[in-house]
């Protein structure tokens, strides 16, 4: 029973994770948009209030209240719709591996490129994500005890917000994408494979090929990992205490969590051209590229790219 409950106790700490980093950089950037266009927004108000004043003369004071209010987009003004209304809204795509996906509301995501992104998924893993669809919408809110969708943003709403949430519908397993919560295509690509690469996970397992792979590297002592996941239960798989037995149920989280994260960057290269140390985190060293590498290359020959897709991988010459 508790074997069952740490992994999913582990993959929630890794989404929380995540999501606060998202939240912590999106009030950055607002702070720094805010103090751009502070001298903008006085000049507009000094002409704002002169427009007001001229506006006073030909109408009565509540119509002009009412134009002001329907000029400014507010949290309330905002209709949450939810989860199911959405998915029984929406028109359901099939994407060219055929993967099931949807946009809804003002994601700001250009229908090619998001088609381009749904695609960079291996053919291969599509069928162990039959039951699986992913909508691409601009915030899913979670703070209410049911999931809600906000069909456009607002700094408030954004804070209500998390990255992504699943919600059961019948044998459909949905999973609703925040999109306006990431910073560019980067962040939205690798939320979207992340979490596309735990549904698999679920569903197949790990291959034995490709554990035996990261076990002897984590024998080896090769430095770093490629999330805090499996940083933490490759340390406690090892960590024995002078005792000669391995901690099996942390090893099997290792597993788990570091073909989880293989299988994301490599969805992610054929997605989009990224520096590795673009994906370094404070919490834990990086995974040395060599071995990133040979995980990648193993993962490419278990599930090659669909037609249209590359894999490639090139090396920064130092000076």
């Amino acid at each position: 029973m508790m074997a069952d409950q740490v992994p999913g106790e582990q993959a929630e700490d890794g989404q929380h994770r995540r999501q606060e980093k998202h939240k912590k950089r999106r009030r950055k950037r607002e702070q720094q948009a805010l103090k751009q266009t502070e001298p903008l927004q006085r000049e507009a108000q000094k002409v704002s209030a002169r427009m007001a004043l001229g506006v006073y003369g030909m109408h009565r004071e509540g119509d002009l209240s009412r134009l002001e209010y329907s000029l400014m987009q507010s949290s309330a003004q905002i209709e949450l719709w939810p989860a199911e209304r959405v998915a029984a809204k929406v028109l359901m795509l099939r994407a060219s591996n055929g993967l099931n996906y949807a946009p809804w509301g003002e994601t700001r995501i250009v229908d090619a490129d998001l088609e381009r992104l749904v695609g960079a998924v291996p053919a291969g893993m599509v069928p162990a994500l039959k039951n699986r669809a992913y909508y691409f919408v601009p915030l899913a809110i979670a703070d209410t005890g049911e999931t809600l969708i906000a069909p456009s943003y607002t700094v408030e709403l954004g804070d209500r917000a998390v990255c992504h949430r699943n919600a059961p519908f019948g044998t459909t397993e949905a999973v609703f994408l925040s999109t306006r919560l990431v910073e560019d295509r980067f962040g939205l690509a690798f939320e979207f494979f992340i979490n596309v690469a735990h549904n698999f996970v679920d569903a197949a397992g790990v291959p034995e090929s490709f554990s035996q792979l990261v076990w002897s590297q984590a024998d080896a002592q090769v430095r770093g990992e490629t999330s805090q996941d499996a940083w933490e239960s490759r340390r406690r798989a090892q960590d024995t205490n002078g005792k000669k037995t391995i901690d099996e149920r942390a090893r099997t989280t290792f597993y788990d969590a570091s073909f989880s994260d293989a299988l994301a960057i490599y969805m992610l290269s054929l997605a989009v051209d990224f520096d590795y140390h673009d994906l370094r985190e404070r919490e834990y060293p990086l995974l040395a590229a060599p071995a990133l590498a040979e995980r990648l290359r193993h993962v490419a020959g278990l599930f090659p790219p669909s037609t249209g897709y590359e894999f490639q991988i090139l090396y920064r010459r130092k000076g």
